[in-house]
């Protein structure tokens, strides 16, 4: 990012005041050259929606570091979008995170996300730190905002995290880290927009101003969704499972179904104020570019976006 270009942050609240979303997409390290040959495809499909920024997301655990931050460099370097780097405390001491964030910012990245990280057996596992690291998500987020001039954007949860004792405990854990220097928030994904302005409310009403963004995925396979709740701890509500059970034997009728899914709810959340989307992309890019395209005139759009190829 030049030095006399607007932060992400501001850009973010910039679009919120002018009543624009911001728009923005997800990718995951893949686990090999082939897997990452489909990333770059779609991140290049995607790239014409000039969407406010892109993540990078740590492998379970905080695996795939060193490709993360390969990929996140990449991007910054070799296409027109802004990347947003996630990182994690898990599996490292304060030192490495030091060397982490020195390395991305020359990479000219100044945009980062500050995720305590689930721990290497999964969310609902006991969370451990590294013995020189650290233990929460508000102790990254002051590390990183000491090291330099970055945008820092933190998680949220409509649907309680595996280790909060409740919703009010998620509002309060993200009003402190807002306190410690959080800019802007994205949610994990969720499926009721009810669930989201709710969190909105409740972190309001503890002085928690910084935009929340939604965590979007449009659901193509109903045993993926499936584990994934089961993992997270996302409410999968009767609306949404009753939906893609009816089609589950139709994989064509799934994505299609999933997509409409998305699609409302999207349109529900930037109705009622949303600053945002958030698609989680899966290293796909049709679905998020159907539901992109299916939102019309809600989202900025592209004159040269081309018709979408079945990836």
């Amino acid at each position: 990012m030049p030095e006399d270009s607007p932060a992400l942050h501001e850009q973010i609240r910039a679009l919120t005041e002018a009543g624009r979303p911001s728009v923005s997409f997800e990718f995951f390290p893949p686990k090999d050259d082939a897997g990452e040959a489909v990333l770059w495809e779609a991140i290049r499909r995607l790239e014409p929606v000039n969407p406010s920024f892109v993540s990078v997301t740590y492998g379970a655990g905080g695996s795939s570091r060193d490709r993360t931050t390969r990929i996140t460099r990449r991007i910054a370097q070799d296409t027109t979008l802004t990347p947003m780097a996630h990182l994690t405390c898990v599996g490292a001491s304060r030192a490495e995170l030091r060397k982490v964030i020195a390395e991305y910012a020359d990479a000219g990245i100044r945009n980062i996300l500050a995720v305590r990280g689930d721990p290497k057996d999964g969310p609902r596992a006991p969370w451990t730190a590294h013995p020189g690291g650290l233990d929460y998500a508000v102790d990254l987020v002051r590390l990183v905002r000491e090291l330099g001039r970055f945008s820092v954007g933190v998680a949220a949860f409509p649907d309680m995290h595996p280790a909060s004792a409740d919703l009010e405990a998620d509002a309060r854990v993200l009003a402190l880290k807002a306190e410690a220097g959080a800019q802007f928030a994205i949610t994990q994904m969720f499926f009721s927009e009810d669930a989201y302005f709710r969190l909105v409310e409740r972190a309001e009403a503890l002085g928690c101003t910084i935009p929340v963004i939604p965590g979007i995925m449009p659901v193509t396979n109903v045993k993926q969704i499936n584990r994934i709740a089961e993992l997270t701890g996302v409410d999968l509500p009767a609306s949404v499972t009753d939906r893609l059970e009816a089609v589950a034997g139709d994989p064509v009728a799934v994505r299609r179904v999933g997509v409409e899914i998305a699609t409302e709810l999207s349109s529900r959340l930037l109705a009622g104020g949303a600053p945002g989307l958030h698609f989680i992309t899966m290293n796909r890019s049709t679905a998020t570019l159907e539901v992109h395209a299916a939102l019309g005139s809600a989202v900025p759009r592209s004159p040269a976006l081309a018709a979408p190829a079945r990836v």
